[in-house]
């Protein structure tokens, strides 16, 4: 009987299994994203999250448990390294995955990217860009409201208008006739 046991096989034996995961991870560490499929992503989630979390201490012993599984002394180098760093004070969930909209040609499968979340650069710009938005929030504003001492009137925010660029001049061109010459036309008529 298989009680309890909810790891996916992924239709490989046990040793096929931990190679590809192992090399994926490899993989995932060295580029920082990969494109697979979902049911190999969860898995893939699961097999380097620990991984990860073993990173964050550098010590020799944790070195060894990670070299045992990964066995490739570059991804190590990379994790321990520059990894490492980044995710240093984060409780967890160092992964994401995003699912893709197209299914693979062959056989239909469900395709996503698998990253690291700490070395999307685009998120983490955009990220920053709404925490600095975020700074005013009702509370914060009537606090300011109420830090303000009570006979000093709150200047309005200044209000800047422009002015709509002017009109150009349009020529009408009839038929037959090409754009110089009816620019010619309306510059003698003028």
């Amino acid at each position: 009987m298989r009680h309890g046991k909810t790891i996916n096989h992924l239709g490989r034996t046990a040793s096929h299994r931990n190679a590809m995961l192992s090399n994926m991870a490899s993989s995932l560490i060295m580029h920082k994203r990969v494109t697979t499929t979902v049911a190999k992503a969860k898995a893939l989630r699961k097999f380097v999250e620990p991984l990860l979390t073993k990173a964050k201490s550098d010590t020799t012993h944790s070195r060894r448990l990670v070299f045992s599984v990964l066995e490739n002394k570059e991804t190590l180098k990379e994790l321990f390294g520059t990894v490492s760093a980044k995710i240093g004070t984060r409780p967890g969930g160092y992964t994401r995955i995003i699912k893709l909209s197209e299914n693979r040609l062959g056989d239909n499968a469900e395709m996503c990217i698998i990253e690291l979340v700490d070395f999307n650069e685009t998120l983490l710009a955009s990220k920053t860009a709404v925490e600095a938005k975020a700074t005013t929030t009702r509370r914060s504003r009537g606090k300011k409201k109420a830090d303000a001492p009570a006979g000093e009137a709150v200047a309005p925010a200044a209000v800047v208008e422009t002015a709509a660029p002017a009109d150009t001049a349009t020529t009408m061109v009839e038929e037959g006739e090409t754009r110089d010459e009816a620019k010619a036309d309306e510059e003698a008529a003028s």
